[in-house]
């Protein structure tokens, strides 16, 4: 691990490997330690560099308003990194997309697995799918808020715990946890938004995209993974990868490294 300025915040990361510079951003229930898979995957071709978000992980908390893509490139910055591909997972493909958005001339390539959107939102079903699931949890409780967030996520619609990685569920829930606690101390910061919102700019983007989420993730993730694909003209929707749920390159890293490996040797040429 090491450790930067990135404006007024100290931001943790990971920087192995050599090549053309690829920039990883984990989902909001996780931190930069999701991506281990993809960070050994990938550092044989690339630079590999996988982040903490501020105030996740082992990164600062703000002292002011802040916005999470333009960290993004305050690290790259900070790093000598020029231009680099992002990869982002669930609200790190947000802030993938958003970077993406706010800084064309940094971004080679985009690569989104179980994306969320900025101005995109949730359906009264997903809403509905999570009183069935999990039910009420008081938001200060943040080990009930893990262990539902974990059910709701990373178990899924489709499955029963039981059914599930008992590693992967204790090392996510872990995870999810210090992520709460982050995102209860982010509320206290104003995050400034990207404006206007991605959901109203996606044919903007001109980098290659591919786009992939899990089976058996929650269908409104799924819907996403369309509405993305289809709105991005140089985007490439993957076949839904089976046996996994929201934190794809997590559980099924695999088929997640492999289509990075040749979607990234592809933009490189």
């Amino acid at each position: 691990m090491a450790t930067i300025r990135v404006g007024d915040a100290t931001i943790s990361y990971d920087d192995v490997g050599t090549g053309p510079p690829v920039l990883l951003i984990h989902a909001g229930i996780a931190d930069r330690r999701m991506w281990r898979a993809q960070v050994a995957a990938l550092r044989d071709r690339h630079r590999v560099i996988a982040m903490d978000l501020r105030g996740y992980g082992e990164s600062d908390l703000p002292a002011t308003p802040f916005a999470h893509h333009d960290d993004v490139v305050g690290l790259l910055d900070a790093l000598g990194v020029t231009r680099a591909a992002l990869v982002g997972c669930s609200f790190g493909g947000a802030v993938a997309i958003d970077a993406t958005l706010a800084h064309p001339d940094r971004v080679t390539a985009l690569a989104l697995f179980g994306s969320a959107l900025g101005g995109h939102d949730w359906s009264d079903a997903t809403e509905q799918l999570w009183d069935d699931l999990v039910g009420a949890v008081h938001p200060e409780d943040l080990d009930a808020m893990a262990d539902a967030e974990v059910r709701f996520w990373v178990v899924g619609p489709h499955r029963q715990p039981a059914d599930v990685d008992p590693e992967l569920i204790t090392f996510a829930r872990e995870m999810d946890r210090r992520a709460l606690a982050a995102e209860a101390a982010l509320g206290d910061v104003t995050h400034r938004e990207l404006d206007p919102p991605a959901a109203r700019r996606l044919g903007e983007i001109g980098v290659p995209v591919l786009v992939g989420a899990g089976a058996l993730d929650v269908p409104d993730i799924l819907a996403l993974a369309d509405l993305i694909s289809t709105g991005i003209p140089t985007a490439r929707r993957l076949p839904d990868v089976p046996g996994a749920a929201h934190l794809l390159p997590l559980e099924c890293p695999g088929p997640v490294d492999a289509a990075l490996r040749e979607f990234l040797a592809d933009t490189a040429r």
